[in-house]
């Protein structure tokens, strides 16, 4: 097992709705989204989903709109993945074209944060920075924190340059990287948007 081979990208997520009807937040998030381009699972504390990189942000995206959308403050943490070096890719749909299953241009605010983790890349700090400034020339960084950068804006705005971010995070060397993501949608703290 060599770390950055593998073609798979992954995303383990948790949703949570602010609400005591949670279930039905969560469980319609995932009926709603056309999950049919990767490999999910759910369990009693997150969902993963696995496959090609265009496919899992598309889902990714698609999920968080669809429990955006029902107007009820909802929270989001989840890491992406790729280049694991333990990954295997025999229940993964890496055959699996690029057109994407789903797509709604709803406009949804987001306010989210996200962590960058270049493994085995002794310049890692050059490439965080570098995708800092990508987030200035985008028009969605927010603020700088500790441990954490912020991101806002319209949902597809904001999922657009994580995908962006990610693939140039993974550079030609170093393959191997994680992202860490949060988000917080409609919540009152928000002032309407």
């Amino acid at each position: 097992m060599q770390c950055g081979l593998s073609p798979i990208v992954g995303f383990r997520f948790s949703l949570h709705p602010m609400t005591n009807d949670f279930i039905s937040v969560i469980k319609g998030a995932l009926l709603e989204t056309d999950t049919s381009n990767v490999w999910m699972h759910t369990d009693d504390v997150s969902t993963v989903i696995r496959g090609k990189q265009v496919h899992v942000f598309n889902v990714a995206k698609a999920l968080t709109l669809h429990a955006a959308k029902t107007g009820v403050h909802v929270a989001l943490s989840g890491t992406f993945s790729a280049g694991c070096p333990g990954d295997t890719a025999g229940d993964v749909y890496l055959d699996k074209g690029d057109d994407v299953a789903n797509v709604d241009a709803t406009k949804q605010y987001v306010s989210s944060q996200f962590a960058l983790y270049p493994m085995n890349n002794p310049n890692y700090m050059d490439v965080i920075y570098r995708e800092v400034e990508r987030a200035k020339e985008r028009g969605v960084f927010n603020e700088s924190m500790h441990y954490a950068s912020g991101i806002h804006g319209d949902i597809h705005d904001v999922f657009a340059f994580y995908e962006e971010t990610f693939t140039h995070a993974r550079s030609e060397e170093h393959k191997h990287l994680v992202m860490t993501v949060s988000m917080s949608i409609n919540s009152p703290s928000h002032g309407g948007q």
